[in-house]
C-alpha cells in the first residue's frame, strides 16, 4: 500500500504528549454510538470520549451513577466501530463507571481489561486523585494507558455536595494539585481538569509532564473536552456556564420531524421520487365491493 493510500495513523500517547509539549491544543469531545463517532472523527477531532455521561444523554438517568460496566463496553463498541468506518485517527478512551474500579485494584484491572479488549477503547479514564493511584498504577502496569480526571468528578457528586465549582480556596487548591501530580507519577498519560478556576488549571498544567484537558478550566489547558450533545445545542435546557454551542441541532431535528409529520398528514410524502413502481409484476388489482370493502382479483408473480 503506498503512503498515499495509507490509512491515517490513529493518535497515540505518544502523539498527545507530543502535542503538549510542541503546545498544539488537543480538541476531545465524548461520542456514545457509531453514528456521532464517524462525524467527529472527520471533523477532525483528536481524542474521542465514551463518558459515562452516556447515562444523562442516552440513557435518561439524572446522573452518571447508575451506568454499569456492561452498558458502557457496549457503547464504547459501537464508536469504536464507527471510528473503524471513518478516518479511524482519533484516540478512543472510555470511562470507568461508578463501581468498576472503587471496589478493589484488582477488580479494577479486569474491568479496564475487559473495556480494551471488549470495547475497543484504547485507554480508560479514572475519577479521582491520590486516593486512586495504586489503581490508576496497576491499570498502566498491566497495559493498559489511564486517562486521570480530578477536580469536580460526577461519580462524587454526592461526596462533593453537588455539582460545584472545585478548588476555590488556598487549602483545595493546593489538593488539586497533588491529585493530578499524584496521577501523573502513578503512570497517567493525561488528566481532565474539570470545574476549576482557570488560574490553577494554567498552574498544574504547567506543573504537570502530562497534557491537561479542561472542561469549564480555562484556556490555558493543553486541551478541551465537552459533551457532544452540549456543543450541539440537543438539550435547550441545559446550558451550563462552561459550554459554548457551536450548533442549534436540537431545534434542527424539531423543525425536520414537524415537517415530516405535515407532510405524512397532508399526503405529501412520500412523493413520486420516493415511490417505487414495478413493470414486470402482476400488480394486485383492487376493486370495491358491495360493501365497501376492497377484494383482490389476481395473484402475485
Amino acid at each position: 500500500m503506498s503512503k498515499q493510500n495509507a490509512p491515517p495513523k490513529r493518535l497515540s500517547v505518544n502523539d498527545l504528549l507530543r502535542m503538549k509539549q510542541a503546545g498544539e491544543k488537543i480538541a476531545m469531545v465524548t461520542a456514545y454510538d457509531a453514528t456521532m463517532a464517524r462525524l467527529v472523527d472527520a471533523a477532525g477531532i483528536d481524542v474521542v470520549l465514551v463518558g459515562d455521561s452516556v447515562g444523562m444523554t442516552q440513557l435518561g438517568h439524572g446522573s452518571t451513577l447508575p451506568v454499569t460496566l456492561d452498558q458502557m463496553i457496549h457503547h464504547c463498541a459501537a464508536v469504536r466501530r464507527g471510528l473503524d468506518r471513518g478516518s479511524g485517527r482519533a484516540h478512543l478512551v472510555c470511562d470507568m463507571p461508578f463501581g468498576s474500579y472503587q471496589a478493589s485494584v484488582d477488580e479494577a484491572v479486569k474491568n479496564a481489561m475487559r473495556l480494551v479488549a471488549e470495547g475497543g477503547a484504547e485507554a480508560v479514564k479514572v475519577e479521582g486523585g491520590h486516593d486512586y493511584a495504586e489503581v490508576v498504577r496497576r491499570i498502566v502496569r498491566a497495559g493498559v494507558p489511564v486517562m486521570g480526571h480530578v477536580g469536580l468528578t460526577p461519580q462524587s457528586v454526592h461526596k462533593l455536595g453537588g455539582y460545584v465549582v472545585q478548588g476555590k480556596d488556598q487549602e483545595k487548591a493546593q489538593q488539586l494539585l497533588a491529585d493530578a501530580r499524584a496521577m501523573a507519577a502513578a503512570g497517567a498519560y493525561a488528566v481532565v481538569l474539570e470545574c476549576i478556576p482557570a488560574e490553577l488549571a494554567r498552574f498544574i498544567t504547567r506543573q504537570l509532564p502530562i497534557p491537561t484537558i479542561g472542561i469549564g478550566a480555562g484556556v490555558h489547558c493543553d486541551g478541551q473536552v465537552l459533551v457532544v450533545n452540549d456543543l450541539l445545542g440537543l438539550d435547550d435546557g441545559f446550558k451550563p456556564k462552561f459550554v459554548r454551542r457551536y450548533g442549534e441541532v436540537g431545534k434542527a431535528i424539531g423543525e425536520a420531524v414537524k415537517a415530516y409529520v405535515s407532510d405524512v398528514r397532508e399526503a405529501q410524502f412520500p412523493a413520486e421520487e420516493q415511490s417505487f413502481h414495478g413493470q414486470s409484476l402482476r400488480l394486485l388489482q383492487l376493486v370495491e365491493g358491495d360493501g365497501g370493502e376492497p377484494s383482490v382479483i389476481g395473484a402475485p408473480v
